[in-house]
């Protein structure tokens, strides 16, 4: 009987442990690509998805110390309903002026330094210019903002 006791606290032990790690284990985490998917566009109907794309680039200098490190330069394009072309097209200067505000905010921020193509930079960066073109023209006329190319010059 002696020889007993140990065994049934050892087993009760491991039991009480067994069942407080299940009950106080964290939560699942929620997948990054659930959470930075935008809700799909909603279209008037006979309305189709179209991309416009800026003429010019986006040119963002990288400022350290007082002075021009580096230069990124980008492309964006948006995507837009083919109804809404004419306003989106005619409030171009407009568009050019905020996305460049918040360009530079971005290179401010240090969004331009290191692996500055990772996942976690550019998520905040897309999501930011959609949400400065939606701001200017509304939710229906912009639907998403593409980077479509990306340079950095310079040593940085």
């Amino acid at each position: 009987m002696r020889k007993l006791i140990p065994i049934f606290l050892i087993l009760l032990g491991l039991g009480i442990g067994t069942g407080a790690g299940l009950y106080l284990r964290p939560a699942p985490e929620i997948a990054e690509d659930a959470q930075d998917s935008p809700p799909a566009p909603v279209l008037a109907a006979g309305d189709s998805l179209g991309t416009l794309e800026f003429a010019n680039q986006f040119m963002v200098p990288l400022v350290v110390e007082g002075r021009i490190a580096a230069m990124v330069v980008l492309k964006l394009a948006l995507e837009i309903p083919e109804s809404q072309r004419d306003m989106v097209t005619a409030s171009i200067p407009r568009l050019r002026d905020g996305l460049l505000q918040v360009l530079f905010d971005h290179a401010n921020s240090g969004g331009f330094e290191g692996m500055f193509t990772d996942h976690g930079k550019m998520v905040p960066l897309r999501r930011s210019l959609l949400e400065a073109a939606q701001q200017m023209l509304g939710r229906e006329a912009v639907v998403g903002v593409l980077i479509t190319d990306m340079l950095r010059t310079g040593a940085s």
